[in-house]
């Protein structure tokens, strides 16, 4: 070859290397920048002038379905009109419709000239004003659900590339979750606001009455010196007499107290849930008194629309009804504020140690192997030592969604100095463990305590700081072992290692191969003559080479499963049965496991 030639082509592939690395760098740099945005218009505004400059096209626009199904600009960068950004239209129509019933790219080289989209004259007009021609859209997904479109456009003919489409489909999934993080923002932002008027309706119920004023500074006191539930069940006990419960929202009780000096009978849980649901209706307080003479109060804890609770009092009934009476009353609905704040604010502390705890958890995933300063940084912060993190968990369960489970892990994990969340839709935890063996079954053991049904743990062991290969290894075991019947089990991969070609991807081929080698011949046969001898042959080993009990299984006559055993004889050769018969149970059973989803 030519040395010129040559020398040019090791310059373009040069150039290509050097230009893939400036945008990977670009999408990188791109990406933390995004993680750093609140507001949701700054977020959207952000993203399209990044994709804007990434790809390098005339114009970019982002739109988003809003709560009337259509498509709609929220932002553009490079457009000439103002106007564009009033572009809207139907979710199934255009370059978007494609993009969003398939949630993949979607591109044409000439929009007005495409024949196979529908056209919106409104859209039209516009898209002429901008000289639109090329168009390439990308969907924008969060968990699963796409809620819009990312588009860049060209005002000349021309055909996007694979490289162009992998670049803006990278960026946009980065994009896809600085979205939902601006929007989990705003709502945290909601929250807030609702629990800053809360407070202000708790401080205006201070100075009601003078008789309940020294209650309410000390359940104020109990407030500002971080105190939980049961010591504000504890001091309305002491103070108004009897006995008070905090229930949940079913009436389930979560913390009973008694007064020292005038405790009283509590009654039943079932009294108690229907004296909660009365109270729910009204949304004030009720009194129901029972034939033992005991009145029991019930005042609702909510908070806006949401349901948190109920408050019960219990305490003998007086004959006189007086001032003091309705005081109490008064007093034990302001006391639900107290709660409900206490309640709310014990869950945004939580929700928010559990998004942190989840999206560091994602970072090191994403980013395995190895691990940034930032992230170690990070994690440091949490006072968790990530080089430490040596045991990746998965936990499935058929009675409980992976969110759920995602959301016990939490409680786990800071337990044990861990990090949790959900990964990919798999309720995922990382430990640090000197026993592998023994921490993972003390979470199955926690997990099925609290969760109170079958859960499967699968863990395993971290290499290199290579998380992602370790969740990987676990998520297949765990569906390995749901597959052969382990429905309530914790364990390691190493106690499954009889399965290991399955659920361990490096060594899919040593799978292929030790099933080509046995039931080659078989697979193929059924391939070319669409048989079922393979199935076939399955069911005569699960029900023990009976041959009535397989046929009634395969719903056939014995005759017919007969002849096709003795095709499986011609094809495995007739000692089918006596020498190979360990091995071909064993490949069989890999072989229906390897089809197995994770």
């Amino acid at each position: 070859m030519d040395g010129t030639v040559a020398g040019d082509l090791d310059g373009e592939a040069e150039h290509s290397l050097v230009r893939r690395q400036r945008e990977l760098a670009s999408l990188y740099a791109t990406a933390r920048s995004l993680t750093a945005l609140g507001e949701l218009d700054d977020v959207l505004q952000s993203i399209v002038r990044n994709a804007h400059d990434l790809i390098g096209t005339d114009f970019t626009y982002l739109s988003l379905i809003g709560a009337d199904g259509r498509l709609s600009a929220r932002a553009s960068e490079g457009t000439i009109s103002a106007s564009f950004l009033a572009a809207s239209v139907p979710a199934e129509i255009g370059v978007g419709g494609k993009v969003l019933a398939s949630q993949s790219p979607y591109w044409v080289r000439n929009y007005f000239a495409a024949p196979l989209i529908d056209h919106d004259p409104d859209f039209d007009r516009l898209a002429a004003t901008e000289a639109l021609v090329a168009l390439l859209g990308v969907p924008l997904v969060i968990r699963g659900e796409a809620v819009g479109a990312l588009f860049v456009a060209d005002r000349a003919e021309r055909s996007f590339h694979a490289d162009e489409i992998a670049l803006l489909s990278a960026f946009a999934d980065h994009a896809a979750v600085a979205l939902d993080n601006a929007r989990l923002y705003e709502e945290s932002r909601t929250a807030l606001q609702e629990l800053r008027i809360a407070y202000r309706k708790i401080e205006e119920h201070m100075a009601v009455v003078e008789r309940a004023q020294a209650i309410h500074e000390a359940l104020t006191g109990v407030v500002l010196a971080g105190g939980t539930p049961g010591d504000v069940t504890q001091l309305l006990a002491d103070r108004l007499g009897g006995s008070v419960t905090f229930l949940d929202r079913a009436g389930a009780a979560l913390v009973s107290r008694d007064s020292a000096s005038s405790p009283c009978r509590t009654p039943s849980e079932i009294d108690l849930a229907d004296a909660v649901r009365n109270a729910h209706r009204p949304g004030r307080c009720t009194t129901t008194v029972d034939a033992a003479g005991v009145a029991c109060s019930v005042a609702s804890i909510q908070a806006g629309d949401g349901d948190l609770g109920a408050l019960a009092w219990s305490r003998e009934a007086v004959a006189d009804h007086d001032a003091s009476h309705d005081i109490d009353l008064r007093t034990l609905e302001w006391a639900t504020h107290i709660l409900g704040l206490l309640v709310l604010k014990e869950r945004a502390v939580a929700e928010a140690g559990e998004r942190l705890s989840g999206e560091l958890l994602t970072e090191l995933m994403l980013g395995s192997p190895g691990i940034s300063p930032a992230q170690r940084a990070r994690t440091r912060a949490r006072n968790i030592d990530s080089d430490r993190l040596d045991l990746v968990l998965v936990a499935d369960s058929s009675t409980v969604s992976s969110t759920e489970l995602a959301r016990h892990l939490h409680d786990i994990a800071r337990d044990r100095s861990g990090l949790a969340g959900e990964h990919l839709g798999r309720a995922t935890m990382i430990l640090h463990s000197a026993d592998d063996d023994q921490a993972v079954g003390e979470v199955h053991h926690r997990l099925r305590r609290t969760v109170g049904g079958p859960v499967v743990v699968a863990g395993e062991r971290v290499v290199d700081h290579d998380w992602s290969r370790a969740f990987s290894l676990a998520g297949r075991c765990a569906a390995v072992m749901r597959a052969i019947g382990h429905t309530d089990l914790g364990a390691t991969t190493g106690r499954y290692a009889l399965y290991a070609m399955i659920f361990d991807t490096g060594r899919v081929h040593e799978l292929d191969r030790f099933i080509s080698d046995s039931l080659g011949p078989l697979l193929d046969y059924d391939r070319r003559r669409g048989t079922d001898l393979v199935d076939t042959l399955g069911a005569y080993y699960d029900h023990r080479a009976n041959v009535a009990a397989t046929a009634r299984a395969l719903h056939v006559h014995v005759n017919t499963l007969l002849k096709r055993l003795d095709r499986v004889g011609d094809i495995l050769g007739p000692n089918w049965r006596h020498e190979n018969d360990l091995e071909l149970r064993l490949v069989l059973r890999l072989h229906r496991l390897s089809a197995i989803e994770p």
